[in-house]
């Protein structure tokens, strides 16, 4: 049976997951969470996903499920029914899990296709569903965490949240794709512009930004005063590493980046960024830091994980030990009926 331990930080509380007993960890001495995103995408793929859910809760070391988002396809719509349905397939996992946003599940939703709703209604929708008790994970088997809606001024944003596990802290952090949020409304409103941006889509996407960089913040100070081993960040964008900073499809994520790349040199520990949204597993070091004597710019203790997507419908496994100097362990997990199935 797993248990749950938590710990008191200052003035705030931090809730640690830990396993049973060391002998149910991996060969490694350690425990695992299950990655995941982009997933189910339209009802086709809904059963390849009850396989993966099979697979997660057969896992013999999976404490938890972390998915970043993508709930629906882009070309679904976003009505509160296929909100609904997604959550409650959510909830056949035996673990807790933890959802942050994603741009299909609010952000585009102008789409005619989609429903041609409103996004920051979508986003008001999409957080009554995913986030019906704060501060505590959906799934069987919930667990508590902490939720940037304690804290002041950041009241609306139930989804980013923290919690420790095995050594190490884990985040969720809302930064969506549609970069950030700046493509344009303009299947509701032909004037949004990149130019000439609606207003409230640019007060959305900058109150959701200054959120984003006071939660790094935050979780980057809880790891440095619980003396973590390392830090997990969750989110839904593909940041756009290979573009150069002056790109306009990076304007939405250099902000976010510049400050997790600020802490994570300081830290000097290793850092996890887990997303989705381009649908291609891949692990790699594509962050720059400081320009080191010999030339190598490349930021060594961070690593980028991306997870499956349809139509690769599988899931990640990610261990975390604090003995380890890597601490984090990616492991990709195929589920071979969906490699058959069209």
């Amino acid at each position: 049976m797993k248990k749950m331990s938590i710990c008191m930080l200052g003035a705030s509380l931090v809730f640690a997951l830990s396993g049973p007993a060391s002998a149910d960890h991996g060969k490694h001495g350690a425990s695992s969470f299950a990655l995941i995103g982009d997933v189910p995408y339209g009802i086709s793929v809904e059963a390849k996903f009850d396989r993966v859910i099979e697979g997660i809760n057969a896992a013999p070391h999976v404490r938890f499920v972390v998915h970043t988002g993508d709930v629906k396809a882009g070309s679904e719509r976003c009505d509160d029914a296929l909100l609904q349905k997604r959550f409650n397939q959510f909830q056949q996992f035996k673990d807790g899990v933890v959802v942050t946003p994603g741009d299909n599940d609010w952000t585009d939703c102008h789409r005619a296709n989609n429903g041609g709703y409103l996004p920051t209604e979508r986003l008001a929708k999409f957080r009554e569903i995913y986030y019906p008790v704060p501060g505590m994970t959906s799934g069987q088997h919930r667990f508590p965490v902490r939720t940037q809606a304690t804290m002041a001024g950041y009241e609306d944003y139930v989804e980013n949240t923290m919690w420790g596990f095995n050594g190490a802290m884990m985040a969720t952090l809302h930064v969506v794709g549609s970069n950030n949020g700046l493509d344009p409304w303009n299947q509701i409103d032909p004037t949004d512009s990149y130019d000439a941006p609606r207003p409230d889509r640019l007060s959305e996407v900058q109150a959701r930004e200054a959120a984003a960089l006071a939660w790094v913040d935050e979780v980057f100070a809880q790891a440095a005063a619980r003396k973590a081993a390392g830090v997990m960040i969750a989110m839904q964008a593909n940041p756009n590493f290979d573009l150069p900073v002056s790109d306009v499809q990076r304007q939405g994520f250099n902000k976010v980046l510049e400050r997790v790349t600020q802490h994570a040199v300081s830290f000097g520990k290793p850092v996890l960024l887990a997303h989705g949204d381009s649908h291609y597993f891949r692990v790699d070091k594509p962050l720059a830091g400081p320009v080191k004597p010999s030339g190598n710019q490349m930021l060594e203790n961070f690593t980028r994980v991306e997870n499956f997507g349809a139509q690769n419908v599988h899931w990640v496994e990610v261990f975390v030990d604090p003995r380890d100097p890597n601490v984090f362990r990616v492991e990709p997990r195929i589920v071979k009926a969906n490699l058959f199935e069209r």
